[in-house]
């Protein structure tokens, strides 16, 4: 029998910066410096376009103008009921993962998934170019979306991140700054997410305020209990037609274009 092939969205991937109680810690001061004026009184969102997604086990390129890539562990919630992904075998079905119900807090949830929130390293949050978070390639997408009815109690939840077989970060959502209720409360006061689309929980950052990074040759694997593991490897991009590709931007954008943050005051 042939394996389904690995995940993929076909809605818009969201991601959500400073949702580690750790890291909004360590922007408190910095945030009331320019340009900032202040913390985000709302989550604060990015986009990760379609150009970023990479099936889980394929090589990630990386441009050989950087040396090195930060890793970001993530989960993110999936939207549409199951009967939405039929068509789609890699998902687990489960009629019990129909989360529609107008009193549920995760109402419109079908599941989650594991993801690799991938960046050029960089020192600033302030509407964060493009050319740092969606180069080809940039966004690791875990191999089965699993029903939220099986996950159980997402803040008891950990993710960890091996690079090479070394373990290199635990990632902990009891220490989401916003859990995932309120973060999909507050981000459903200004937007409406449609079925296929993914909100990303956040990433954390280590001890330093820094994450783990890899190199060309790198395996990394985020893993989940009660999840297969999200595995890909660096590679060293190639263009037949030249030098290194770089950053592509999103249709109708350049390299340099800023990718709007949601809830910077």
């Amino acid at each position: 029998m042939t394996a389904p092939p690995p995940f993929q969205p076909d809605g818009t991937v969201y991601g959500t910066l400073l949702n580690f109680r750790r890291e909004a810690a360590l922007w408190a001061d910095r945030a009331g410096e320019p340009p900032y004026k202040g913390a985000p009184r709302a989550p604060v969102l990015y986009i990760k376009t379609a150009n970023t997604f990479t099936a889980a086990g394929a090589a990630i390129p990386l441009p050989a103008s950087a040396p090195e890539v930060e890793v970001g562990a993530s989960v993110g919630l999936v939207f549409g009921d199951f009967k939405d992904f039929w068509p789609l075998p890699s998902v687990d079905r489960s009629l019990f993962a129909m989360n529609s119900g107008p009193t549920d807090t995760l109402a419109g949830v079908a599941g989650l998934v594991l993801l690799n929130d991938l960046t050029l390293p960089h020192t600033s949050y302030y509407r964060p170019p493009v050319k740092f978070r969606n180069l080809d390639g940039f966004l690791g997408v875990g191999p089965r979306v699993v029903p939220l009815a099986t996950v159980g109690d997402l803040a008891a939840l950990t993710l960890t991140v091996r690079i090479n077989g070394e373990l290199r970060q635990t990632v902990d959502l009891s220490t989401l700054a916003r859990d995932a209720a309120t973060l999909l409360a507050d981000v459903r006061d200004f937007q409406t997410l449609q079925p296929g689309d993914i909100l990303m929980l956040g990433t954390d950052c280590l001890d330093d305020g820094t994450r783990p990074r890899a190199r060309v040759g790198d395996r990394i694997e985020i893993a989940a209990p009660g999840f297969q593991p999200l595995v890909n490897t660096i590679v060293r991009e190639v263009s037949a037609d030249g030098p290194p590709l770089g950053a592509k931007a999103p249709l109708g954008g350049s390299e340099d274009t800023a990718v709007p943050s949601v809830g910077v005051p």
